[in-house]
């Protein structure tokens, strides 16, 4: 395992591919990557650049068919959960990993009490009885701040408001204290006063529990502010990964410096637009045998069309410890 084998989950050579009448979607492309205890994981990327389905296929959410993971290694809890029965890999979810899904308007049933929502996986999972598992939830309607969690149990759905229904999501994600919580751009979908109180809510719960988060997200703001480290991911890859100062202080792929220039400036400039990344993203029918983002890129040379890059450490500067990039100029130019 990595660091010292302090990594609850190790993800290497992740491969999944959507069948479809038009030929195979190559969606992820042997994304490898861990998470240690304790420790907050941005991913970040456009859309469509395979986030939420790495992590969907992580613990078998994905459809299948169309949907199959086709190579690589989950380990979880001294296993490769990739490897196990359908039926223990539903003990996994909610149990070990809690994912908090985008939006909360239906993610959760609107025919069922929240209480019982959020009762069910303590029953299931925990095996607490009806009354046990009412007072727990209680309790983590309290913990994510939900006023008066005693009698809000017996509310529905539409009987809260978008926050209230998000804060929902993570107390049933929570439920059974699982070792990660996947979150997947939680805060898409609300306010941004909403926004910030979901990101407080966040680091509270990180450090009461100490559990691992994995924080999906475009959104390089909300990044820089809660991340231990960074993943950008882009055509179903992993492009460059690092600590989030070394990686917002000296971006190495194109790609990823191309991300930060679409980043608002609060600088006051008047001169300052905003960039966009000319071209479009790739269209993923092939086992990618090139770098994805050539088409796009400056920088791109022949090699770039010939061979698709490995990710190699930038360097063994303290600042930049663990950071590295997929991407023959830089390996030349850096």
């Amino acid at each position: 395992m990595p660091d010292g084998g302090d990594a609850v989950l190790d993800v290497r050579g992740l491969k999944t591919v959507f069948r479809t009448r038009g030929g195979e979607v190559h969606a992820v492309n042997r994304v490898s990557f861990h998470l240690n205890r304790g420790e907050l994981l941005g991913v970040v990327g456009e859309s469509g650049s395979g986030k939420s389905v790495t992590m969907m296929s992580l613990i078998g959410l994905l459809p299948s068919p169309p949907a199959e993971v086709r190579a690589g290694e989950v380990w979880l809890g001294g296993r490769d959960i990739l490897k196990i029965s359908a039926r223990d890999l539903r003990e996994v979810r909610g149990a070990k990993v809690g994912f908090v899904f985008q939006d909360p308007m239906t993610s959760l049933n609107p025919v069922f009490q929240v209480g019982f929502q959020i009762m069910e996986p303590l029953i299931r999972h925990m095996g607490l009885s009806k009354d046990q598992a009412r007072k727990r939830a209680v309790e983590l309607l309290d913990l994510v701040g939900i006023p008066d969690a005693s009698s809000r149990l017996d509310s529905y759905p539409h009987q809260f408001s978008g926050g209230m229904r998000q804060r929902v999501m993570i107390a049933i994600a929570l439920a059974c204290d699982p070792d990660v919580l996947i979150a997947d751009e939680p805060t898409t979908a609300l306010d941004v006063t909403i926004q910030a109180q979901i990101l407080e809510l966040v680091k509270e719960l990180r450090q009461k529990l100490g559990m691992a988060i994995i924080w999906i997200t475009h959104d390089l703001g909300v990044i820089a502010g809660i991340a231990d480290r960074v993943m950008v991911m882009y055509g179903g890859q992993v492009v460059e990964h690092g600590p989030v100062k070394a990686l917002f202080a000296r971006p190495q792929h194109p790609y990823t410096r191309a991300l930060l220039k679409t980043v608002p400036s609060l600088t006051g400039a008047r001169e300052a637009r905003l960039q966009v990344i000319e071209g479009q993203p790739p269209i993923m029918m092939e086992d990618p045998t090139s770098c994805p983002f050539a088409p796009r890129c400056a920088h791109a040379f022949l090699r770039c069309e010939e061979e698709n890059p490995l990710r190699r450490a930038v360097d063994d500067k303290t600042l930049l410890k663990g950071h590295d990039v997929a991407c023959h100029w830089e390996a030349v130019n850096g």
